[in-house]
């Protein structure tokens, strides 16, 4: 996270901007199609689980909250946008974009699966509705669309970069859980001790920017 605060920095220098937000809780799912970087980013500073949604927001707590007293924990998913970000990074074979933050995200604590655009959506839909249309944007050639994600080929495309991670319910909980002694071979019970997160996305978050600013910065030297 350290690293990745100076990377942020250097990133600043080149007008690009990395944020992030919880999307999912539990189940409980937040929509920001209609927000812009700036709103999702400031909102999802504004309460203790990282929603820039208000009400969406409360539901998650309460989530949370009843999973914690459950002595239970639960997961969910959190986005990261890379805001303004060049075109031309990445490689086409051996060091594509996506890969290497797919890399990088997975490497992070907790997390057991990563999207990047559309993601698995893209699975249910037909060429014609997955391709992201070439337009005229603001004088300058860009797309109507952003299924995917900001990365063609492994190259940025100069769209927002946007990455995904399905963060798994934190396993120490106080509830009960069968494990095996190793000393006698039997099953037993084991309830484990001491403070338990009932959810580390909202905490994820910064983990998770840092490697993508990592990656971003780690590109752009790459190619001068």
């Amino acid at each position: 996270v350290a690293a990745g605060a100076i990377a942020k920095k250097i990133l600043e220098r080149f007008g690009i901007r990395i944020g992030g937000y919880t999307k999912e809780i539990a189940g409980i799912s937040c929509d920001t199609s209609g927000m812009d970087f700036d709103e999702i980013v400031k909102k999802a500073e504004s309460n203790p689980v990282r929603c820039p949604d208000e009400e969406i927001a409360r539901l998650m707590e309460e989530k949370v909250l009843e999973a914690k007293r459950d002595g239970d924990s639960v997961g969910g998913v959190a986005e990261i946008i890379v805001k303004n970000p060049p075109a031309g990074l990445g490689e086409p074979v051996f060091l594509k974009l996506d890969a290497y933050l797919a890399f990088a995200v997975m490497s992070v604590p907790a997390v057991k699966g990563v999207e990047i655009g559309a993601g698995f959506k893209v699975a249910r839909m037909r060429g014609s509705e997955n391709n992201d249309p070439i337009v005229i944007k603001d004088v300058r050639i860009g797309f109507a669309s952003n299924n995917a994600g900001g990365i063609l080929g492994g190259i940025s495309n100069g769209e927002d970069i946007v990455i995904r991670a399905a963060i798994k319910p934190t396993p120490s909980i106080s509830k009960p859980q069968r494990t095996v002694n190793y000393r006698t071979m039997k099953e037993e019970t084991i309830v484990v001790k001491g403070r338990h997160d009932p959810c580390i996305v909202p905490r994820a978050i910064p983990v998770l920017e840092a490697m993508v600013a990592l990656v971003i910065v780690d590109c752009m030297m790459m190619q001068g």
